[in-house]
């Protein structure tokens, strides 16, 4: 795993949660793989008790699976998960750009504007993570300027098989078109444009369903079969 600092005033709790759906997220902890509350616990230097409280939150959310005989297990990615939270988030951004094209100011365009210049250096120099981190940026910042937050927190929780899915686009599909897509979301909005800012935020959050194949034939280990689904619904 990848172990960041724990940050000002944050609980043990919030900081395994954090650090294990990061490390989900990005794939150091691979899809179907076993994880042992005291193994993480050493990790991350720590009791076993908030470990054991943030692999709970972390099942609340779909991204572990607990099985009698095998214990905590990765969630493999599902797309009928993938599909509804993609659902909410194409529903909600929707309406956050078209409010942020009455409200937009030559700062935040500006501030928007500054993003884009960094996601372009780093796709002229393959920097996957880095373009994955300012692409969270740009779409949080999105929500911010709208007052926001709250509801982006809210929907981020519950993101974690599409996160997994872009990340496995950044890093394995030749033609990554995330930057081309925020220009032209952020064109939109500079020009007051509320349908063409709509389309394009849904164009570019339906974009996975293109990468798919393509993920799907380079990572079949990491996607959930149909008898995988039978057992989890059957609890199994």
């Amino acid at each position: 795993m990848d172990i960041t600092k724990r940050v000002l005033n944050e609980s043990a709790r919030d900081y395994a949660l954090r650090q294990i759906r990061d490390n989900i997220i990005s794939l150091k902890l691979k899809p179907g793989s076993t994880v042992s509350d005291n193994e993480l616990a050493k990790e991350l230097g720590m009791s076993r008790t908030p470990v054991r409280e943030a692999l709970q939150e972390l099942k609340k959310i779909n991204l572990i699976e607990v099985y009698p005989q095998r214990g905590s297990v990765i969630s493999h990615i599902d797309f009928d998960v993938v599909e509804e939270t993609v659902f909410l988030r194409r529903v909600l951004e929707k309406a956050v750009v078209e409010e942020l094209c009455d409200c937009v100011t030559d700062e935040k365009l500006q501030e928007l504007e500054k993003n884009i210049k960094l996601q372009d250096f780093y796709l002229d120099n393959r920097s996957p993570q880095k373009i994955l981190e300012l692409d969270n940026e740009f779409h949080r910042s999105l929500f911010i300027m709208c007052n926001k937050e709250r509801i982006y927190n809210l929907m981020e929780g519950m993101l974690g098989h599409f996160d997994r899915i872009r990340t496995l686009s950044v890093y394995s599909v030749k033609d990554i078109k995330i930057v081309a897509d925020h220009k032209a979301i952020l064109n939109a909005i500079r020009f007051n444009d509320k349908n063409l800012a709509a389309e394009f935020t849904v164009k570019h959050l339906s974009r996975y369903k293109l990468d798919q194949r393509e993920i799907m034939e380079k990572y079949p280990e990491y996607f959930m079969l149909e008898k995988e689904r039978a057992a989890v619904s059957n609890g199994f």
